[in-house]
This record gives structure tokens, sequence and C-alpha cells, in this order.
């Protein structure tokens, strides 16, 4: 499979760059667990974000479910539209700002340089499951616990929209060209939210403008963002955004939103 992707990137004349995160599964092994992972039945939509050269692709095909495929790669859209023709339908453009199709399972080997924005975009749409591959460091993002250093934004709007759980560790050496680091398989299934919120957009707020000054007090980045003007009545004011869970994030946000009313 190695010597297939090498060859594919030859005869494409793909150019694989940095700026584009481009890093090419080779292994058919992993290609196969990935849509294993998905759990994909009879009549789902599916959703591929950046088939590349098609290793996933191929394998999405063969399932006789519907396939969309979006890829902003001028030469790789080219050659996925010709590769696969009407088994598939494309979307050339940028999944960052492309509306997605309706899907039920979401699929990808997701560039570094795009995986927060795709993840945050994906977390607005209804779907059963998606199996993403991305860089290890974010994993860890994606399932840190509280007071941990990976412990981010990302971590909360996941834990609040959806189980994530990482499903395998990918050695670099499983990528053409090689990366500098390992990647995961990661899963990701909406769920009702854990604990309620009054309102969503606060909480989404409270919990970017917090995350965005981590060092500082919750109530000093309030009052930076003008969210509030005084901390009076809110819960843990003094406290550092690392050191509260989700629920706790949310009786702030709660608070801040009766003060705006």
């Amino acid at each position: 499979m190695s010597g297939e992707t090498g060859r594919l990137i030859a005869e494409t004349g793909v150019i694989p760059t940095k700026a584009k995160g481009q890093n090419f599964l080779t292994d058919g092994r992993i290609a196969d667990r990935h849509i294993g992972y998905a759990d994909i039945c009879p009549g789902d939509r599916v959703l591929e974000v950046g088939p590349g050269l098609g290793i996933l692709t191929k394998r999405l095909v063969a399932t006789g479910n519907p396939l969309t495929c979006i890829e902003i790669d001028d030469i790789l859209a080219k050659y996925i539209s010709e590769t696969y023709g009407e088994d598939l339908t494309l979307i050339h453009g940028d999944a960052v700002k492309v509306p997605f199709p309706p899907f039920e399972r979401f699929v990808s080997n997701l560039p570094y340089s795009v995986s927060t924005p795709i993840i945050f975009k994906l977390l607005e749409y209804d779907f059963k499951k998606a199996v993403v591959m991305v860089q290890k460091e974010f994993a860890d993002r994606m399932v840190a616990d509280v007071g941990s250093p990976d412990y981010s934004r990302l971590t909360v709007n996941l834990f609040f929209k959806a189980d994530c759980k990482i499903e395998e560790n990918v050695p670099r050496s499983r990528f053409k060209p090689q990366p500098k680091v390992d990647s995961c398989l990661v899963s990701i299934v909406p769920r009702p939210a854990p604990f309620q919120v009054k309102d969503e957009k606060t909480f989404f707020k409270v919990t970017q403008v917090c995350f965005d000054h981590r060092r500082k007090k919750i109530g000093t980045s309030l009052k930076s963002a003008r969210m509030i003007q005084s901390n009076d009545q809110i819960p843990y004011a003094d406290a550092r955004i690392e050191s509260l869970r989700p629920a706790e994030i949310a009786e702030i946000a709660d608070a801040v939103y009766d003060l705006n009313l």
C-alpha cells in the first residue's frame, strides 16, 4: 500500500504541502479499521472531508452508501472525480467554508491546519457518528481531563455535545510524506448534554473568552471581554478556567446570561 501511495503521488503530480497539512495514509489496514469504527449502516449518507488520494474513498465507495467528498486541492479533486465519477458527489471547495450536505457518518483524515475549525463546524450538524484521523496532540486535547495542560475550549465544547474516544494511535511512519508527530483515530458520537445551560451561545462564548485568557482569573477575563461589569454574582470568579469542569463553566455562563437579561 505504501508503494501505491507513492505511485499515486507521482502519477497525479500532486506535491504534498505543509501549508495544506497533506500527509497521505499509506497503510490499508488502518484505513479498513477507520471505516470499521464509523459503524456505517445501509442507507447512511457519508461525508468525507479531504479525500486526498482516496485510500478511504475507495473503501467508502465499496460500501454502496451515498458518499459526498469535499476536496480543496485542484489536482486531487480532479483525480477523485476522474477515478470515481458518479460513484460519489464531489464538492470542490474549502470544507471550512462550504456548507456540509446532510450526512449520518463523517469520515476524514483531517489536515492539522483545519482540524479545529472543522471539528467546531461538525458539532453544529446533526449526525450519528464521526471518525477522524488527527494529530496526537490534537486528539489529546479532544479528550483531556480538567487540570490537564491539554484541557481546552475544544475539550469543553466536545464534552457538551458528544462522547469522544481515542480508538487507536497511528505511528507517523504510516504516512507519506512522514509528519513529525504520530496521529490518532478518534470517534465522536453526539448525545444530549450531560448538564443544562440557560443559553448555549453564552456558554460557548464564556468558554472561548476564558480559555483565550486561561492564565487570568474568570472574573478578570469576563470583565475584559465586557461580558460583565462586576464579579459580585459570578461563581468561581477567582478561579482559572483550566481548574473548572464543564458543568461549573455552565454555572458561570448561566450567571452571565442572567446578568444580561
